[in-house]
């Protein structure tokens, strides 16, 4: 399992390691954002959604409320947040399978909650707040076993 490590101590910071990854990363891939609230999930995802050229990141928000968002025209990046789903049947009537099979870039807030939905060839980013504003951010290009 290869693995890359950033740091950030801002917002900014974040974002622009966004638009970095956004240039490593594959055109069709899944993703699995991991982190605790507030850990920077979202700012993260701006940065790759502008570093695909999908959206600028003022134009991209959590999908808490809608669950998912597509970015691009047709999306290129997909944006989801299972946060608020409490249980497997509520993620699976999604329709997460065909968004894995399209050709986009597709990332998932909260996707830990529901390991048996997701696709074994999946990457992972763990991000870990050390402070107000510092974040270590962790890419794995497979995912790693659950954290314990």
């Amino acid at each position: 399992m290869k693995s890359v490590r950033f740091e950030s101590s801002s917002p900014e910071e974040t974002r622009a390691i966004g638009r970095h990854l956004a240039t490593i990363l594959p055109a069709q891939a899944v993703i699995c954002l991991v982190g605790n609230l507030g850990a920077g999930k979202t700012t993260l995802t701006k940065g790759i959604v502008e570093g695909r050229g999908a959206a600028r990141e003022e134009d991209v928000s959590s999908p808490t409320f809608t669950l998912i968002h597509g970015y691009g025209d047709p999306p290129a990046v997909y944006h989801i947040d299972l946060y608020r789903l409490d249980h497997e049947r509520e993620a699976a009537g999604l329709g997460l399978e065909e968004l894995f099979e399209m050709p986009a870039l597709v990332l998932i807030e909260w996707g830990e909650k529901f390991p048996r939905l997701l696709p074994p060839d999946r990457m992972e980013i763990r991000i870990a707040q050390s402070g107000e504003d510092r974040r270590t951010i962790d890419f794995y290009e497979t995912a790693p076993p659950p954290q314990g």
